[in-house]
């Protein structure tokens, strides 16, 4: 099991992704590579997947795009940037996924340009 799995607790695989947004599995496609969206290749099959606290009911965590924009800006692929949204820190607390569901965009925006220096 890659880390990245050890840290995300549910993944949805692409096309359960383009059913709970209401897209085509093609704009899914194009949200990961775009950057709105993070996917990873998980399980036994390694299928591409989204982990599912990205999504609040049917649609995509407001902030997601922008802190995936700043860690892409400091130089983090894309399971490297969700292992980081995923993994506790105590000085927030909890996690960088927990403080974006909660509003908390700008610290979480700050600590992430910070690590690309």
């Amino acid at each position: 099991m890659s880390k990245v799995e050890n840290v995300v607790s549910e993944w949805l695989p692409l096309p359960d992704v383009a059913e709970k947004l209401n897209i085509s599995v093609t704009k899914v496609h194009a949200l990961v590579k775009d950057g709105s969206l993070l996917a990873a290749r998980v399980g036994e099959r390694a299928i591409r997947a989204v982990p599912a606290e990205f999504f609040i009911e049917d649609h995509i965590v407001e902030s997601l795009r922008g802190t995936i924009s700043v860690l892409h800006d400091a130089g983090f692929e894309d399971e490297d940037a969700i292992v980081w949204l995923f993994t506790p820190d105590e000085s927030l607390p909890g996690r960088p996924i927990d403080a974006l569901h909660a509003g908390r965009k700008t610290e979480i925006r700050r600590r992430a340009s910070a690590l690309g220096w």
